[in-house]
């Protein structure tokens, strides 16, 4: 391998699936091979939802093997979904499963750790809005016991990390996650858990995207024939190295869409914007690489149909074409508490929502579909109008990245619905941005992205048919919000 050619591995583990992946930089070009796709998701157990984390860490390994064959590497890096989770006692070992965070557990914590602190006061502390699945209710909801026995807890992507290397820390992007991270300071917002009773000295030492972290362990280079690999972490956090690798141009002024089972929606800032129109908002400020700053907020994304499709067993080409020709119809509130859990029902959920909101009910998966983007495209202009007003930044060009940004009519809808341009790709930004933070070749998130436009086709969407006012205003009422939310096209 010549010196200006550098090979990598990344580990993206997602929701619903896991990749071990190779990525070969050379001439500011990134290629990226895919070794080893693996499922993921939650396991059910006595009223309880838990992740198989030793599954997916035997998959990692098998990847690992696969990755061992094709030559030398130079490093690894491990990206996850947030908020969970793993805690280990005075030995390394882990205590108990992994829960997920739709778990049942979490049902009325939120509220109650907001009476006890002050809704208020967290938000202040920590610039991070306010989800049920936070890691800040996931401790509430811990059993003393299990408490007094951890010594440590690491994010799930720190926790593999561990496993082949032996560090114990938490990158800083998935550490934003938490809420208890004070960004301003850039450290644990210590004084959040203590008033909950959980000891701060579970909490590790936080380290950059692009920190070292040590190299395989003999056990894991016994297990894989991988030899002398550096364990880098990259930006932990899946929606931190997708935006890593928004190929945008810094002076367009512009907005990302993560789009998978979640869509996260937002800018990137110079520093954190905690006001009270954020706050109002729910808006989230969440670390970024190169110190940056990714105000967005969580939105419902392709879950709902992910989870229909699950009823269905359509191949997803030809339903989200079969969606494409049907006309406009009936919407939902995609961030409706109805949505949020698990089941092959969520075909008749979407049907009673529509029911029970005075609109024609969809019966065809064709229909339901179309319901579904068109109502995911709505929320998504409305939150870009909300960013664009509380942080001050003008909105010119939004970027969809991630699985979304192959699903065409979504992305057309995106751009009607927003009235502005929007450019799709790559698909694999999660595993771009993980590759390119590892190599440690590239010092900015410019440069990062310039890697990014010269390795990937890319494609435009215009804005086409314009959303009327009183569908946009039909919408907002549908979320209980004031018809100005909505915005109006630029």
């Amino acid at each position: 391998m010549s010196a200006d050619v550098s090979r990598h591995l990344a580990i993206d583990l997602g929701a619903s699936s896991g990749r071990v992946a190779l990525g070969t930089l050379e001439g500011g070009r990134l290629s990226v091979e895919i070794l080893h796709r693996f499922p993921n998701g939650g396991v059910p157990v006595r009223g309880g939802l838990y992740w198989d984390v030793l599954g997916l860490w035997r998959e990692v390994l098998h990847g690992l093997r696969l990755a061992a064959t094709r030559g030398g590497v130079a490093s690894v890096g491990v990206n996850s979904w947030a908020v969970d989770y793993g805690l280990l006692d005075g030995r390394g070992e882990l205590l108990g499963a992994v829960n997920h965070y739709r778990s049942p557990r979490l049902n009325g914590v939120m509220e109650r750790v907001q009476g006890e602190l002050g809704a208020g006061h967290i938000y202040e502390a920590t610039g991070i809005q306010f989800l049920p699945f936070n890691t800040l209710y996931q401790l509430a909801a811990e059993p003393p016991e299990r408490l007094a026995q951890a010594r440590t807890l690491l994010m799930v992507p720190d926790l593999l990390h561990f496993w082949l290397c032996g560090a114990r820390v938490t990158e800083r992007t998935n550490a934003s996650s938490t809420q208890f991270f004070d960004p301003r300071s850039g450290e644990w917002a210590t004084g959040l858990l203590e008033s909950l009773g959980v000891s701060p000295l579970l909490l590790p030492r936080i380290v950059e995207p692009g920190t070292v972290l040590g190299t395989l362990s003999p056990e894991v280079e016994r297990e894989t024939g991988l030899r002398g690999v550096r364990v880098v972490a990259p930006a932990t956090h899946d929606t931190a190295s997708a935006v890593a690798a928004v190929p945008a141009q810094e002076e367009d002024g512009w907005a990302y869409v993560s789009s998978g089972t979640w869509s996260l929606v937002g800018l990137e800032t110079p520093a954190p914007v905690i006001t009270a129109a954020a706050r109002a908002a729910n808006l989230t400020n969440e670390a970024g690489v190169g110190g940056t700053t990714r105000l967005l907020k969580n939105v419902m994304g392709l879950w709902i149909v992910q989870q229909c499709n699950a009823a269905w067993g359509l191949d997803f080409g030809e339903l989200y074409a079969g969606a494409a020709a049907v006309p406009p119809g009936p919407l939902i509130d995609p961030d409706d508490a109805r949505f949020a859990p698990m089941g092959h029902d969520m075909p008749t959920r979407v049907q009673a929502y529509c029911r029970e909101t005075g609109q024609a009910v969809p019966q065809t998966p064709a229909e339901i579909t179309r319901c579904i983007l068109d109502s995911l495209a709505l929320r998504t202009a409305e939150v870009l109008e909300t960013l664009q007003d509380v942080s001050g930044q003008a909105v010119g060009t939004v970027h969809v990245v991630g699985g979304g940004s192959q699903i065409a009519p979504l992305n057309q809808l995106i751009a009607d619905a927003s009235g502005r341009p929007v450019v799709a790709g790559p698909v694999e930004a999660t595993l771009i941005g993980n590759l390119l933070v590892q190599s440690g070749a590239l010092d900015r998130p410019g440069e990062l992205r310039a890697v990014v436009r010269a390795s990937n086709d890319l494609q435009t969407f215009t804005p086409g048919a314009a959303v009327s006012p009183e569908r946009r205003a039909q919408f907002a009422r549908l979320g209980g919000r004031p018809a100005a939310e909505a915005g109006s096209t630029p």
